[in-house]
C-alpha cells in the first residue's frame, strides 16, 4: 500500500528535488568564480538544506546524535556505513562546520547539476573503483588536504551502498591513506539507519515516512593507534550502531 500511495508523491518530490538541484548549479558557479571557496561552500550548505527540505515532502525526517563529541580545531575523517544518497546530503548539511569531502566514486563527478560540479570543485576525491592505482593519489591528496586546512574527509569503507542496511565488510585501503596523510587527524566514526528504507523500491518511488539517525562515535586520534587496531575499533564501533 505505501509503495502505492508513494507514486503521486513522489513524482512531486522528485520534480522539487530536480528543480533544486538546477538552480543551485548557477548559483554554485557564480558563487566559485566571483567570491571563492567560503562563498561557494555556502552555497553548497544551503543546496543540501533545501534537498533536505524536499524529502521533507515524503515524511523524511533526521537525527543527529553526539555531534558535541566531534574535536573541532582538527583534520577529521568521518567513517560512515553507507546505505543511499541521502547519508551524503545529511552530512553536508548537518556536519557543515567542519568542510566535508568525499570520497566519491569519479561516475558522479559528471552528468549531474550540482552534484557533479560541487564534487569537482569542491575538494571531493574522485576515485574510479576498476583502478586502484588512480584511486591512491587521490585519496592521498584529500588527505594532504584536510591536514593542511584543518577540513574533514568522509568515506564510506563498504564501497558500495548496502540495500538492506545490513553492513558490508569495510575496505581498508583508502582510510590507511587517509590515516597515512592526515597523522594528526581523528577518526569519527558514525552509523547511519534507515537510509536504505528510503530507496527500497529502487530509485522511484521513495520509501515515505523514514526517520534517518545519524550515531555520533567517540573520536579516535590517528596517532594514538597502529593502523590495524584503529581499523578494528572504527569498523566495531559504526556496526554495533546499525539497526538491522
Amino acid at each position: 500500500m505505501q509503495k502505492l500511495i508513494s507514486y503521486p508523491i513522489s513524482v512531486i518530490y522528485y520534480l522539487c528535488f530536480g528543480l533544486t538541484l538546477v538552480i543551485f548549479h548557477p548559483i554554485q558557479w557564480f558563487c566559485l568564480n566571483v567570491f571563492g571557496y567560503q562563498a561557494h561552500k555556502k552555497s553548497v550548505d544551503y543546496l543540501n538544506f533545501f534537498l533536505l527540505k524536499c524529502t521533507n515532502l515524503v515524511g523524511t525526517t533526521y537525527s543527529f546524535k553526539n555531534r558535541e563529541l566531534i574535536p573541532e580545531g582538527v583534520p577529521l575523517v568521518f567513517v560512515a556505513n553507507h546505505q543511499s544518497m541521502y547519508d551524503i546530503i545529511a552530512m553536508i548539511w548537518y556536519l557543515r562546520k567542519f568542510h566535508c569531502k568525499f570520497v566519491s566514486k569519479k561516475e558522479l563527478g559528471k552528468g549531474i547539476p550540482s552534484v557533479s560540479y560541487n564534487l569537482r570543485h569542491g575538494g571531493a576525491a574522485l576515485i574510479d573503483r576498476k583502478d586502484p592505482k588512480q584511486a591512491i593519489p587521490e585519496i592521498k591528496k584529500l588527505g594532504d588536504y584536510i591536514e593542511k586546512n584543518t577540513r574533514s574527509a568522509v568515506i564510506f569503507p563498504e564501497g558500495t551502498r548496502s540495500k538492506t542496511g545490513k553492513p558490508k565488510e569495510f575496505a581498508q585501503t583508502g582510510l590507511k591513506i587517509l590515516c597515512k596523510s592526515a597523522p594528526s587527524a581523528y577518526i569519527v566514526p558514525v552509523s547511519i539507519n534507515n537510509s536504505w528504507k528510503m530507496v527500497k523500491f529502487g530509485f522511484f518511488p521513495v520509501g515515505l515516512g523514514n526517520h534517518l539517525t545519524f550515531v555520533i562515535h567517540n573520536p579516535l586520534k590517528v596517532s594514538d593507534y597502529n593502523f590495524p587496531e584503529l581499523m578494528e575499533k572504527t569498523e566495531s564501533a559504526v556496526v554495533k550502531g546499525i539497526q538491522f
